[in-house]
């Protein structure tokens, strides 16, 4: 095991058996679907529409206000069928000079077609696909603006995700983490990286994701062990979960010790019915304060 494994071990792997203080519940899960429908008023956030354009200044403008630091990542990808789609990332950083970091991702895009239903030309409304990532974020940021964290932090709202189909080559999703995965804003890598998707949904429950058990045994360990102590047990489920392409698939490739925390199976997923009323303000406020949690645990880990 190398010295940058060693490190990441006794940050992610010992903290709860380190640490036995119950962590304290510092996320607002009505403000966070607040946030949602904030996002839900600008209609589909799809590559090239407007909706995207303002869903783009705006998350914009939240980042400034309560990041240390904003980094924007502007290109244009190449579709598969020839198209040109203008792509954002918006990177918000926490004490960008210490060099034990944790990475969190959302993504802010919504697809642009259902894959479901009687009409299969329609834009999705990306409640839970989309914009329960970013409430999420935003209010974890809302936390550390409050109280900055003592691990540095990077949060990306990453945008491409949903645009192409998933199979094949995958060359039309999953653009912006491809993008960052290729294009960090640090050499070295994060302690961990954690993927927030579809993690709004009324009564979701969450299971360790294949392929993240695999990158990261210690970083899953991790998470559903803040989850337990915090009483969110039943929400956080230990079983056997099935792998997913998803956002944190690049990064892994590109050697980031990545988890995807997904609320699946979603009985909308890329459906017309993916709409705000499908999502909870008890579900966001359970996932954001293990959110701000696993934050405040590394930093106070990483500080021994």
């Amino acid at each position: 095991m190398n010295l940058l494994r060693v490190m990441a071990a006794l940050v992610v792997g010992t903290a709860c058996a380190a640490d036995d203080v119950v962590p304290q519940r510092e996320f607002d899960g009505r403000q966070a679907l607040e946030y949602a429908g904030r996002q839900m008023a600008f209609g589909p956030r799809v590559p090239g529409t407007p909706g995207h354009a303002a869903m783009s200044r705006w998350l914009d403008s939240m980042s400034r206000a309560r990041a240390d630091t904003v980094v924007v990542q502007r290109w244009w990808h190449r579709t598969l069928n020839g198209d040109s789609i203008p792509q954002v990332n918006i990177i918000a950083r926490y004490r960008a000079e210490l060099p034990n970091r944790v990475l969190y991702l959302a993504h802010w895009d919504t697809r642009p077609r259902t894959d479901r239903g009687p009409d299969t030309t329609l834009a999705l409304p990306g409640a839970n696909d989309g914009a329960s990532g970013v409430a999420v974020l935003l209010g974890v940021m809302d936390a550390l603006s409050k109280k900055a964290p003592s691990v540095g932090v990077d949060i990306v709202f990453v945008d491409g995700e949903d645009y192409g189909y998933f199979g094949g080559d995958n060359h039309d999703v999953l653009i912006g983490s491809t993008y960052y995965a290729a294009n960090p804003v640090t050499v070295a890598k994060p302690l961990f990286a954690v993927v927030w998707d579809m993690v709004g949904a009324e009564g979701a429950r969450f299971v360790p994701e294949g392929e993240s058990q695999v990158a990261a045994p210690d970083v899953v360990d991790n998470v559903w062990n803040v989850a337990s102590q915090m009483g969110f047990g039943s929400t956080f489920v230990r079983a056997i979960g099935e792998s997913i392409t998803d956002d944190h698939t690049p990064l892994i490739a590109k050697g980031f010790r990545a988890i995807d925390i997904i609320g699946w199976p979603y009985p909308h997923w890329h459906s017309a019915g993916d709409t705000l009323d499908k999502l909870s303000a008890a579900t966001l406020s359970i996932v954001g304060n293990v959110a701000v949690a696993v934050i405040r645990r590394a930093g106070s880990t990483a500080s021994r």
